[in-house]
């Protein structure tokens, strides 16, 4: 069943995303509240128009020459990390997403995090795996949350399920 299919891609990126803005603003990453949807990698669409520090918009505290760059960093992460480790893969970001997950899960949290999980028509996309916010809890995926998008948030986020989708379709999935 759909609830229990879930993917942590989100929750690394967002984790990503709120961690480069508390570092410009010199702010505790647990003050930072942000999301970041569609798929894993350069088709990312972080909300920067929808992330806050302790309730402040972040256009209000960072220029916004300065917030695309945070979000281009976040699109880049993962390369980040391997090119500092300097070989294999990031693991630790991965793990720590994966166990917030469980813990929402296992405990009943009703956490509300961006995750992959098969969108049967919401946000205008139908029969894919793609990031977006929902709440987890006991059941798994208990709701999907519709945020209102900017018409330029949604061909963002049009364009990365595209990019999953053809993803699919080369893996012959």
């Amino acid at each position: 069943p759909r609830e229990r299919v879930i993917g942590m891609a989100g929750v690394l990126d967002t984790a990503r995303f709120r961690t480069f803005i508390a570092q410009e603003v010199g702010a505790s990453v647990r003050d930072v509240q942000a999301y970041v949807l569609g798929g894993h990698g350069d088709t990312m669409v972080p909300l920067s128009r929808m992330c806050t520090v302790a309730g402040v918009p972040i256009s209000q505290l960072i220029s916004a020459e300065r917030i695309e760059q945070i979000v281009q960093r976040t699109r880049d992460g993962g390369a980040e990390i391997v090119k500092l480790l300097g070989t294999g893969s990031a693991y630790f970001a991965p793990s720590a997403s994966i166990l917030q997950m469980v813990d929402s899960i296992i405990f009943d949290k009703k956490m509300i995090m961006p995750c992959a999980v098969y969108l049967q028509g919401e946000y205008g996309i139908r029969d894919l795996f793609v990031g977006v916010p929902v709440k987890l809890g006991a059941k798994g995926l208990e709701q999907i949350i519709e945020v209102e998008l900017s018409e330029n948030e949604r061909v963002l986020l049009q364009k990365s399920a595209d990019a999953v989708k053809e993803l699919v379709k080369v893996m012959g999935i």
